[in-house]
């Protein structure tokens, strides 16, 4: 992403001046670094407010029953991964942090856990848990999207959370249509792998 992002500046840059353009653009970044900094200020004191919130749930074991009612199903989701390993928990954590919509409390809890993973996976190639993950991270449900809201609510929504219902429905769809695709081409590379060890197995008279 390094070199996107660096590209794209130096194209940026680079047509601002063939272009006769450079003054707009230096008036572009400064404008853009000025809303940055005003929406970050605007917003940090709510997601102060939601991770505290989220230290509490954590501390005072909310986390940990969330965890507990994800479990059944995230062992369908994980099969290879132990109930009793870090890795699961912190899935489980992560998941949870995510049903809350907090994104930012639940982003060190998913390092944590793909950490778990790749110790799981001793080769270069990311496992079907890691794919999943990943997966469930980039279109998780949110019962309540916090983060949203807050955005919504800087930018001057009178109802920063009228918005539930889409956001069930489209992540629920996400989420839906990431996880059965993924479970389709795990079963189309398991049956890949089979056909390939089938003719050698004849061969070996096995």
């Amino acid at each position: 992403m390094a070199y996107v992002f660096g590209a794209m500046i130096a194209g940026s840059l680079a047509f601002s001046l063939f272009s006769g353009n450079a003054e707009a653009l230096s008036e572009g970044m400064m404008e853009s670094a000025e809303s940055a900094v005003t929406l970050l200020i605007s917003i940090s004191g709510m997601l102060c407010v939601w991770s505290g919130f989220m230290r509490i749930a954590k501390d005072c074991g909310l986390i940990d029953r969330l965890s507990r009612l994800c479990a059944p199903l995230l062992r369908r989701l994980y099969p290879d991964v132990d109930v009793e390993s870090d890795a699961f928990r912190y899935i489980a954590m992560n998941i949870s942090a995510n049903l809350l919509g907090l994104g930012n409390a639940a982003t060190p809890l998913g390092l944590n856990a793909m950490k778990e993973l790749k110790k799981q996976n001793p080769t270069n190639v990311a496992s079907d848990s890691m794919l999943t993950f990943v997966l469930m991270n980039t279109a998780s449900i949110q019962l309540l999207p916090t983060t949203i809201a807050v955005l919504r609510k800087s930018y001057g929504s009178q109802q920063p959370f009228d918005i539930l219902i889409c956001v069930w429905l489209t992540s629920a769809l996400a989420l839906t249509a990431g996880l059965v695709s993924a479970k389709l081409l795990n079963r189309r590379k398991a049956w890949r792998s089979s056909s390939r060890l089938s003719p050698r197995r004849c061969a070996s008279g096995g």
